[in-house]
């Protein structure tokens, strides 16, 4: 378990006083996306459940390194949230050097959020029409196509990278700031590929500026149902998905994060909830703190190597 004690003082709190002023729920990235719409969602609901304001910060910069340092950091009272991702304790343990906090000691899990999982696109003008073909193209022109991405140690990023081993193939990586330029990127021509999330590439696959090849989850998009999966295709590892947690700084109180375990569940449930994660192609989780500890866990041994075969360099 990623469960630490911490000071004495928070020991001696309780779930039963608690909340008795708002909570802060920190976020990884600037306003607007994926992470920025599920927790203000979570919010919505846990403000009417928990009868005090929970109150939304966006702390981008450094890969959600910044924002995971400052909860890392925070008096562990269950009053400073962060909602963290597959950047923060799968990926970015790698990318960094030496991290001023540990993924792993720092934080105790409360709960899985959210997983939005990758759709692997190309430009319309790229002579194949499906994964088998784009490989082929691939293979011959190998070291000249380009494959954009979110952000350089991203899910869109890793993904791209997950795809260049399992196909054997060699693109260049183009990192952009943020999905929105990317896809414009990718549309135009500039760059060749795309794996983001289904919401930031439907309106470009419906103008047909760009084709949906294969979809990186164990089962087919509901928002894109015609597409097949890379495991269908021959490729299961290729299974990558956005995905956000919610953790408190390690030595939180157990009857807190009880309490919080229990109130985002019951949020996570309600029919609201999970009509409009769906409608944006993302699936609602939940789950025990020791589930939440367990997946996190898995994340990062895969992640590690996979970085390292990709030979990138920690900053």
């Amino acid at each position: 378990m990623l469960v630490v004690t911490g000071a004495s003082w928070a020991q001696a709190q309780s779930a039963g006083s608690y909340p008795n002023r708002p909570i802060k729920l920190i976020v990884t990235v600037p306003p607007g996306g994926a992470a920025d719409f599920i927790a203000r969602l979570l919010a919505t609901k846990l403000s009417a459940s928990m009868g005090q304001p929970v109150v939304v910060e966006n702390k981008g910069g450094a890969s959600g390194a910044l924002a995971t340092d400052f909860v890392a950091k925070a008096a562990p009272d269950g009053y400073t949230l962060l909602q963290n991702s597959i950047s923060t304790h799968g990926i970015g343990p790698f990318l960094v050097a030496k991290l001023p906090y540990d993924p792993v000691t720092s934080f105790t899990p409360i709960t899985m959020l959210a997983s939005l999982p990758l759709i692997m696109t190309i430009n319309a003008d790229v002579k194949a029409a499906t994964l088998p073909e784009f490989i082929t193209v691939a293979k011959q022109n190998q070291g000249k196509l380009a494959f954009a991405s979110s952000g350089a140690g991203g899910a869109p990023h890793m993904a791209g990278e997950l795809f260049k081993i399992a196909a054997g193939v060699d693109m260049i990586h183009t990192p952009y700031r943020g999905s929105g330029p990317a896809v414009v990127d990718l549309a135009g021509g500039q760059v060749q590929a795309m794996f983001d999330g289904a919401p930031s590439l439907l309106p470009q696959i419906t103008n047909g500026k760009i084709k949906a090849i294969a979809a990186a989850s164990p089962k087919r998009n509901p928002l894109l149902p015609d597409v097949p999966t890379f495991a269908e295709l021959g490729y299961p590892s290729v299974n990558v998905a956005l995905w956000y947690g919610l953790m408190a700084p390690a030595g939180t109180p157990p009857d807190i994060i009880a309490r919080l375990n229990r109130e985002v569940n019951q949020a996570l449930k309600s029919p609201d909830v999970v009509e409009r994660f769906a409608a944006q192609g993302t699936e609602a989780l939940g789950g025990t703190p020791e589930q939440a500890a367990s997946y996190m866990r898995q994340e990062m041994d895969r992640w590690g190597p996979v970085v390292k075969k990709a030979g990138i360099v920690a900053n």
